[in-house]
């Protein structure tokens, strides 16, 4: 049994940085079973925004003529090429990786299936090790329902593994990953079909920017299917077909894209050998405002703890433990305010509550809310679709949360992201100068108009 200072069983956004803390402090573990970097590195942002910033091109390329711009007839999504970008940033960024690893006489990589022996021993491979220290940041893979596994299916991995394109992509699930894969596949010359089990797609956001997506969706000729309560999935040799709630009537495809939610990796991490408390039904490792599970030294990280789910909340997760670790333990998984973004185009960027979930909380809440059509800097660059809106607490005139659904949503929300972490009121940013001309001009203007909510 080798001992080592700490272990850490995956190389994702917090691991990986973790490793590098912690390497000034002992000998490190690393397990990795995939490819090192993770889910952000290999099949989530960076070879995904590699592809919708392809399938914006795209769609420049076929709205020439509306900013008086003649572009000839004829451009073509080049599937190979796209492609071979996409791992070009991607296989630079996980070589970068894993050549600071192996310069670090500290960290020994692992390559392998970690296995827990119990709560402070795993196997990997043929080797065993030990620490008193050991942090888990195994992530989270495509749910699988057993009702879909019998057609050839495909995943936000494999999907990106694509050297032709589907004449008719099927995509069941409409939220955050369906969303992304339907329009830049459109774009790029797919034919595509979201279905989706609900009334609306992205049911965590408000109606209104569920309904606003939609039409965003289908102004782009991409199908949307509500309510599909029963989806029956096969297969032939002509592709595959899906029947929803038994109707005679089947919608045929080329391909199947399974974009249903997420399950973490620990089914694989033998934890029934240890006392490490998680959910057994979704496999959540349960842990507690420091990412610290029941077994004292043993932390979880990122999308295996069901804190977050996204590349920024791991990282945080990394600062929180690095933080209790070495630092003052200020940091806690509490503190943190929910903000993620829908990269389609354009943009939603989301900070804080929605309304809905503000109303449920019992606040009383006022609500500023702006058009895209009615800011000038959008109508410039011709992109007008969606619409910026904040919830402002009436008490206390802080922001409880925003979203901004268009042009440069997801970069402009950082500003009042960086407000509510301050504890400032909305009057801050009301009476701010801001450049002109730019999008985020218009919030203080949308400030200025705080009205009670209204039923939607």
């Amino acid at each position: 049994m080798k001992k080592f200072d700490f272990i850490i069983i995956g190389s994702g956004q917090a691991g990986i940085p973790l490793a590098f803390s912690l390497s000034k402090k002992g000998k490190v573990a690393l397990i990795e079973k995939s490819l090192v970097g993770g889910t952000c590195v290999n099949n989530g942002c960076v070879p995904t925004k590699a592809y919708v910033a392809s399938a914006r091109r795209m769609w420049d390329s076929m709205h020439g003529e509306e900013m008086g711009i003649e572009i000839p007839a004829g451009a073509k999504a080049n599937i190979e090429k796209i492609k071979a970008r996409k791992d070009n940033l991607v296989n630079g960024s996980r070589e970068g990786i894993e050549k600071s690893i192996a310069e670090n006489d500290n960290i020994t990589l692992y390559r392998g299936e970690a296995h827990f022996l119990s709560n402070y021993e795993i196997a990997v491979n043929e080797d065993k090790i030990t620490a008193k220290q050991i942090f888990i940041n195994v992530g989270a893979r495509a749910a699988i329902p057993e009702e879909y596994a019998h057609v050839d299916y495909l995943t936000n991995i494999n999907i990106l593994g694509l050297t032709k394109l589907p004449e008719h992509l099927l995509i069941i699930g409409g939220s955050y990953i369906g969303l992304e894969f339907g329009q830049m596949f459109k774009r790029f010359g797919s034919k595509v079909t979201i279905i989706e089990r609900g009334d609306r797609l992205i049911s965590r956001e408000d109606k209104n920017v569920s309904e606003t997506v939609a039409e965003i969706m289908q102004s782009e000729e991409i199908e949307i299917k509500f309510n599909a309560k029963e989806i029956n999935l096969s297969q032939d040799t002509n592709g595959i077909s899906v029947k929803i709630n038994g109707e005679e009537k089947e919608i045929k495809g080329s391909h199947v894209l399974l974009a249903i939610g997420r399950s973490p990796n620990t089914d694989t991490l033998h934890l029934e050998n240890t006392t490490i408390e998680f959910d057994k039904k979704k496999g959540y490792i349960t842990v507690d405002d420091y990412c610290k599970t029941n077994v004292e030294g043993v932390f979880a990280v990122g999308d295996c703890n069901g804190n977050g789910g996204f590349t920024h909340t791991s990282y945080n997760d990394f600062q929180i433990v690095e933080n209790y670790i070495l630092g003052d333990k200020k940091r806690k998984i509490s503190d943190r305010i929910t903000t993620y973004g829908l990269f389609i185009d354009p943009p939603l960027g989301r900070v804080g509550m929605t309304k809905a979930e503000a109303k449920k909380k019992g606040f009383d809440i006022l609500i500023a809310h702006r058009p895209m059509d009615k800011v000038a800097r959008a109508k410039e660059k011709g992109e007008i679709k969606g619409f910026m809106e904040a919830i402002i607490d009436a008490k206390t005139n802080q922001f409880l949360g925003a979203c901004i659904l268009g042009v440069g949503g997801d970069e402009i929300i950082s500003g009042i992201t960086n407000l509510m972490y301050a504890k400032q009121p909305y009057t801050v940013f009301r009476d701010a100068v801001h450049i002109h001309p730019t999008v985020s001009e218009l919030i203080p203007t949308m400030l200025e108009n705080l009205k009670p909510i209204t039923k939607e």
